[in-house]
C-alpha cells in the first residue's frame, strides 16, 4: 500500500531519469548544498514537486555556464549575493562574446581569401593584429 506522500514524490532514480542524469549527479548536489529532499521512514531520499522545479534549475544554469556554487548562491534567497553573481556573470560572458566575436571575424576574413597563404592577405594580416595588439612585421 503507498501513502500519499509517496504518490507526490519520487525516488533518485526517477528523478534523475526524468532528466537523463546519473543518480550520482543528484547525490552530489545534495552534498554541495544545491538540493534537500525530504527523507521517508526508512531514510530514502524522496522528492517533490518543487525539488524538480530546482533540478530545472540547476540544469538551467549550467547551460548557461554557471559553476554549482553560483547556483547555489542564485538559489540561496541571499538577494545582494545574487545580484553580485549575476553581475560578475554577465561580464564574463559580455568577455566571451565579444572574445568569439572577434573569432568569427577572424575565420569569416580567412573564408573569403583569395590569398594562397593566409599570412600574405593584408586584410586578415589586420584581423591578426587586431587580436594580438601587433601587426608582427606584416604589410598593412
Amino acid at each position: 500500500m503507498r501513502s500519499t506522500e509517496r504518490d507526490e514524490t519520487m525516488g533518485i532514480g526517477a528523478l534523475a531519469g526524468r532528466f537523463g542524469l546519473a543518480a550520482h549527479v543528484l547525490r552530489h548536489w545534495e552534498s554541495v548544498g544545491l538540493l534537500t529532499p525530504a527523507r521517508d521512514a526508512a531514510g530514502r531520499r524522496r522528492y517533490g514537486a518543487a525539488d524538480v522545479v530546482r533540478v530545472g534549475v540547476i540544469l538551467r544554469g549550467k547551460e548557461a555556464g554557471l559553476s554549482l556554487e553560483a547556483i547555489r548562491t542564485l538559489t540561496s534567497g541571499d538577494h545582494r549575493a545574487r545580484r553580485d553573481v549575476l553581475r560578475r556573470e554577465a561580464e564574463a560572458l559580455r568577455a566571451r562574446i565579444a572574445a568569439a566575436r572577434a573569432s568569427l571575424s577572424l575565420v569569416e576574413c580567412a573564408l573569403g581569401c583569395t590569398h594562397e597563404e593566409l599570412s600574405d592577405c593584408p586584410h586578415f594580416r589586420r584581423q591578426v593584429a587586431g587580436l594580438t595588439g601587433s601587426l608582427h612585421g606584416g604589410a598593412t
